[in-house]
């Protein structure tokens, strides 16, 4: 492996076009079909840039540099390339021949700048009674999956909710390729790695998943569920390791479930599917789910509780927060309470916290009794 900062002046020159891009603050993602068409996103929104590589050699040259730094294949027989840049940047890659019009390449660059929860609030990705309700399903160890489409702000996201875990505790993370920055001090990063052309040497992340639970986790935070894993992760959850957080792809908050099922269902383990639903539904307790918003923002629009499963009507899925959509021309619809309870209310009490008290009165003019523990 060449050293980094041999590889960071290499990459550089190779990059050429790309990297003015890249010095840009307001771009968030960088899109290269061939050498002759580049596109970029700002504030959630794509044109196509006057910027072009010298050739397609050039291209090529400089997906092998970035190859050879993370130690990755990028040949006929792995046509497909998983990596990052220096500054954290994730590189998503194809070649010929499963991208017959030429090299494809999508840069998703991260902000150099943290995304703080305060931040969140400014932007109005969320309220703060969105926010100190979150802080406390996260400080009693609650199980939260982000869930939203691609470019929803997940990652982002959970960067941001990662201030909320005490500093004292211990936090594993678990990726395919390093992005996540979370804002704690005991951090431990794993992270995946092919095989070599035998074939040899893989790690994934259901290995590092594994491993992770004799590493004295308080928290195990796993990037993003893409396979099998979840069967994994339904059971960390299920037996005592509470407190997990991770993202998946997912539109609406029913279909996170329905989303973690089928993965799950790809681990290889033969469960009957009732018994597959009720661990699912006892595991993952919170469901925050993002968008991006026609125009480009990328906000929270549902923060919801799983509540268990129905033989007959299947997941049941209670809403504790709904950003409406509001009439138009009316302005950005707000993240609201919608009454509802949670119904870990009585552990959240027994932990000295409580939920704002907008929420609460919400719940009051419902006719919900906030001493009920939530079991409305």
């Amino acid at each position: 492996m060449i050293p980094q900062e041999v590889y960071e002046r290499t990459l550089r020159g190779f990059l050429g076009p790309v990297g003015t891009l890249l010095d840009d603050e307001s771009v968030t993602e960088v899109l290269v079909n061939g050498a002759n068409r580049i596109f970029v996103e700002r504030r959630g929104r794509l044109c196509e840039t006057e910027l072009r590589f010298d050739s397609p050699e050039r291209l090529v040259s400089a997906l092998r540099v970035v190859a050879q730094f993370v130690d990755r294949p990028f040949d006929e027989q792995h046509p497909i390339l998983e990596a990052r840049l220096p500054d954290g940047s994730r590189v998503e890659a194809l070649m010929p021949p499963v991208a017959p019009d030429g090299h494809s390449v999508a840069i998703r660059r991260f902000s150099k700048e943290r995304l703080s929860v305060e931040k969140l609030l400014e932007f109005g990705a969320l309220t703060a009674d969105a926010l100190a309700t979150l802080g406390a399903l996260i400080e009693c160890k609650q199980n939260i999956v982000v869930a939203g489409g691609t470019g929803s702000g997940k990652t982002s996201l959970l960067n941001a909710l990662s201030a909320l875990i005490p500093a004292e505790e211990r936090v594993i993370v678990i990726e395919d390729s390093r992005e996540l920055q979370l804002q704690r001090e005991h951090v431990v990063q794993f992270e995946t790695r092919p095989p070599d052309a035998r074939g040899r040497g893989g790690v994934t992340v259901r290995d590092l998943f594994k491993a992770s639970l004799r590493m004295r986790p308080d928290r195990i935070v796993l990037g993003e569920i893409r396979g099998g894993e979840a069967l994994d992760l339904v059971q960390a959850m299920t037996s005592g390791h509470g407190g997990c957080l991770a993202t998946v792809h997912a539109t609406y908050p029913i279909d996170t479930v329905h989303r973690l099922e089928t993965l799950a269902l790809m681990s290889g383990v033969e469960l009957p599917l009732f018994a597959l639903r009720s661990q699912l539904a006892s595991a993952v307790d919170i469901i925050v789910q993002t968008a991006r918003l026609r125009e480009g923002r990328r906000v929270v629009t549902h923060i919801s509780e799983v509540l268990g499963v129905d033989p007959r009507e299947g997941y049941r899925i209670r809403d504790l927060f709904v950003r409406h959509h509001a009439a138009k021309n009316s302005g950005v619809p707000e993240l609201n309470p919608t009454g509802e309870l949670p119904s870990s209310i009585g552990l959240l009490r027994s932990h000295g916290l409580e939920l704002p008290e907008s929420v609460l009165e919400k719940a009051r003019t419902r006719g919900i009794r906030a001493d009920a523990e939530g079991s409305q």
